[in-house]
């Protein structure tokens, strides 16, 4: 693991639990209604305060609490053209199956390349230091998978180019 990753997931793991305190909210407003308040914003004293933790400043994380869920918003590093475009049809892919993965929004913040929903049913349901472990394994993985697809596509590239220029020449 990089020198900078560490410090920088030692925070983002810091802040999850810190604002994993989740807890069964009906809505104030409906009788009855069971809505994430992170993502509805009908009552500002359940909101807590949003928290961006950063890397860079192509590389952050936002973490914005309510009383009942929890909105983590992740923007990935992507140095040139073509990990821009890698990182856009890897998200496109994860997002298609998002009912696979439960925590996982089917569109990111305006701004973030991927966002989870965890809501007080994720964490009733499931253990909440697992939850953070996927998350935290996922960031330290989605950079890799992306630095992997990046240099099999510039070997492909590669390959292409001198098959092509055989025939030319």
């Amino acid at each position: 693991m990089a020198a900078t990753l560490k410090p920088y997931l030692n925070a983002v793991r810091t802040t999850l639990e810190a604002a994993m305190c989740l807890e069964n909210f009906y809505s104030q407003r409906v009788e009855r209604h069971l809505k994430p308040e992170v993502e509805i914003r009908s009552s500002k004293e359940v909101l807590f305060t949003p928290v961006e933790v950063c890397r860079n400043d192509k590389e952050k994380v936002l973490i914005e609490g309510s009383i009942n869920s929890l909105r983590m918003s992740i923007a990935i590093k992507q140095a040139d053209e073509i990990e821009k475009i890698l990182c856009h049809k890897f998200m496109r892919f994860m997002m298609m199956r998002a009912e696979n993965f439960f925590i996982l929004r089917r569109k990111p913040l305006e701004g973030y390349d991927i966002s989870f929903l965890i809501t007080n049913y994720h964490t009733e349901q499931m253990y909440k230091h697992k939850l953070i472990d996927f998350v935290m394994e996922f960031m330290t993985e989605i950079d890799k998978e992306i630095s992997e697809m990046k240099l099999c596509l510039n070997g492909r590239g590669r390959i292409s180019a001198v098959e092509f220029l055989k025939n030319v020449s």
